[in-house]
């Protein structure tokens, strides 16, 4: 990553984030205009849809992604940046996935929370992708209660063979690795990883480049044309394909019909502090990444030039909050109260895509429409579990894509009308659960 001392205009048409004021390079793809023709044409170009593009073309196809503002212009070039073996609605996975699975259900679920980290890697190794990758993840308890849940975690993970990488802290272990008071125990944990996750989906969507795929930036989608052959219509143009991939999560509103009422926007809020200096080692001397137990969590971790960058909360209306900083400066405040009146560079927000059940969402919309959307936060290694996933699928290999697609899910009458009050209420009851667990 370019090292930055003080604060970079970001590129007008990104969120005005410290991810967008320390890119490696812009993109700078073209607008579709005219016809094209492909093997598959992906609409969404954020993580899902360009891993998937990365996937196919490195299997040979011919691919095109369209995306109607920049490469990682939503949530994939957002978020916090930590890549971890945590999946949304594991428990409500391991139910439905039972039916199909039986016995098998749990090792299925164990595997799959570690694929995300094993195809980034590759991936960075590979294509030479600069994206601050690095190891060390503290999952941080906040009560005593909360070591129930981390202790069953540190087992299961000691039977599956991870004594070298994961280890269950007290509280003085933890302030040895963190210097804040606010823990009283925490699994670390060296598998898991954190980076800058708009490098890496510039970087990615570069790779495909490469291989031959098609990106056009700037390119609305307004419709997709179902049938023998189907097709993508944009503003400029029309990409004619014999398969055609949704992976625009909550950020479009195509396919209403059948799409409506299933995934709904709750909005994420991240600073970035000014550069710390020594600051730095001293609140984070390992370089860790760090998440709590609770239910609305705080996440955070160092940038690549010494800033904390911090998030937390999440708002469930599906609005923007004003005053992001003025949110999360006493989170920061009470985690590091060494960083009392630190300088707030960037603020941002990042609309993360809810599922009711928290399982993500793969399925068909006709014999050769595909769509995959739904993470509920846990965007980064997800994404690309479900990119390999769906290129398999595409490419005739759907046993995995038929376990997700026989799950359940709930479709909400009156769309956001009502699922983001519903997700509001239910974020109101697991608030109240935590408060007495």
């Amino acid at each position: 990553m370019n090292a930055i001392n003080q604060p970079v205009k970001p590129a007008a048409e990104r969120a005005p984030s410290y991810y967008s004021a320390s890119l490696n390079f812009e993109s700078d793809y073209p607008t579709l205009q005219g016809s094209v023709s492909v093997d598959v044409a992906i609409i969404g170009g954020g993580f899902t849809g360009i891993a998937t593009a990365v996937e196919l073309a490195e299997r040979g196809l011919k691919v095109a992604v369209v995306e109607t503002n920049k490469v990682g212009w939503g949530a994939s070039g957002r978020n916090g940046g930590q890549v971890t073996g945590s999946l949304s609605g594991d428990e409500a996975m391991r139910k439905q996935m039972r039916n199909s699975l039986g016995s098998d259900v749990d090792d299925f679920i164990w595997h799959l929370r570690w694929r995300g980290h094993e195809i980034i890697k590759s991936r960075v190794a590979r294509y030479g992708i600069a994206c601050d990758l690095k190891h060390g993840h503290l999952h941080a308890a906040m009560k005593p209660s909360h070591m129930d849940e981390l202790r069953a975690s540190y087992d299961e993970a000691l039977r599956r063979g991870m004594a070298g990488e994961v280890s269950l802290l007290d509280g003085a272990e933890v302030r040895a690795q963190l210097g804040s008071d606010l823990y009283c125990g925490a699994i670390k944990n060296t598998r898991n990883m954190h980076l800058h996750p708009l490098n890496l989906c510039l970087g990615e969507a570069q790779a495909a480049a490469s291989l031959g795929a098609l990106i056009f930036e700037h390119s609305e989608v307004l419709d997709i044309v179902h049938g023998p052959r189907p097709a993508v219509v944009t503003t400029g143009g029309r990409i004619e394909a014999k398969q055609v991939l949704l992976a625009g999560d909550v950020y479009h509103k195509l396919e209403r019909r059948k799409l409506k009422g299933m995934i709904f926007p709750a909005m994420g809020g991240i600073v970035t502090t000014a550069p710390l200096g020594e600051l730095a080692k001293e609140i984070n001397p390992q370089d860790l990444a760090v998440y709590d137990c609770r239910f609305v969590l705080d996440y955070y971790r160092l940038t690549g030039d010494g800033r904390l960058l911090f998030g937390g909360g999440a708002n469930y209306s599906g609005r923007d909050s004003r005053d992001i900083a003025g949110e999360l400066r006493p989170c920061i405040e009470r985690t590091f109260p060494q960083l009392k009146g630190v300088q707030i560079d960037f603020q941002w927000s990042c609309a993360m895509g809810i599922v009711m059940n928290r399982i993500p969402q793969l399925g068909k919309l006709s014999s050769n429409v595909w769509y995959c959307q739904g993470y509920s936060g846990h965007g980064v290694a997800t994404t690309h579990i479900m990119g390999e996933i769906m290129a398999k699928a595409i490419t005739g290999d759907l046993e995995q894509y038929d376990t997700f697609a026989a799950c359940k899910h709930i479709k909400v009458p009156l769309g956001d009308q009502l699922g983001n009050p519903m997700l509001a209420a239910g974020m109101w009851y697991y608030q109240m659960l935590e408060k007495l667990r």
